[in-house]
């Protein structure tokens, strides 16, 4: 065996194992009561772009439709995160209170009815300008 079916056979084998990976993350955010708040776009989506430039770079440069095929598997992992996470945040998004106050404010507007009545006349008040 080469060096280079020594790495070859490495990068297979890990890059094999990652899509496998995905499972318990896919699952974890599918389960998530909470929105799936621990699962960041920005992070999710730079690893999708990575994995869909590398297949692309290995069907044009280097003509390997097995790495190219690895790497869209991975890609298609990072797709199913980011769908469901979005998913999920959408059917957890609550409604917010109207007008923009802190939320500590909005936890005095809904405890005190002293806090309630300063924001309403707050509230008319910018109305009115």
């Amino acid at each position: 065996m080469t060096i280079e079916d020594i790495t070859l056979a490495a990068f297979t084998l890990c890059n094999s194992l990652r899509i496998v990976a995905y499972v318990p993350q896919i699952v974890r955010a599918a389960r998530d009561r909470s929105g799936a708040e621990a699962i960041s776009f920005a992070t999710w989506t730079l690893f999708l772009l990575s994995h869909v430039s590398a297949a692309a770079y290995a069907l044009v440069n280097k003509e390997d439709r097995t790495m190219a095929m690895i790497f869209l598997c991975n890609a298609a992992g990072c797709g199913a995160i980011l769908i469901i996470a979005a998913c999920s945040r959408s059917r957890h998004r609550r409604p917010r209170p109207s007008g923009s106050y802190g939320p500590a404010i909005r936890s005095q507007y809904r405890a005190m009815p002293q806090a309630r009545d300063f924001l309403d006349r707050s509230q008319l008040q910018r109305e009115g300008e």
